[in-house]
Order: C-alpha cells, then sequence, then structure tokens
C-alpha cells in the first residue's frame, strides 16, 4: 500500500480517536479542512512542517503519528 495511503488512514484513526471532525482539526492545526481531507485519502504528500502541525494538534510526537506503518 502507497506509504500516503497508509499515513492518511492512520490520521484519520487518531483524529477521530481524538474526537475532532475535519472542520475542527484542520482548525487546530491551521491547515485547510479540504487539505486534511485530501492527506486521509492519500492524495497529499506533506511536508515535515504540517507533519509537526499535525502531531502538536493530536499532542502527540512525530514518531508516535507513524508508528504502525
Amino acid at each position: 500500500m502507497d506509504i500516503k495511503v497508509q499515513f492518511g488512514q492512520r490520521l484519520r484513526e487518531l483524529r477521530k480517536k481524538a474526537g475532532f471532525s475535519q472542520e475542527k482539526f484542520s482548525f487546530e492545526c491551521n491547515l485547510d479542512r479540504t487539505y486534511i481531507a485530501g492527506i486521509e485519502t492519500g492524495k497529499r504528500n506533506l511536508s515535515l512542517e504540517n507533519i509537526e502541525k499535525i502531531a502538536k494538534a493530536l499532542k502527540i510526537s512525530i514518531s508516535e503519528l507513524f508508528q504502525d506503518l
């Protein structure tokens, strides 16, 4: 499976576990909701800066974000 798809599935799982809608989560990350949707569907290739924003919004480490990929 493509790494972008795997990462997107992992992000969706963590976002839902944290109780965020895509809209609320995008606000917490300071990223556009359609960008988050694109990540979760494996259509976006993230920058390191955005990976850091996502991890901070989820209150987890970057390594936890990539765990089990």
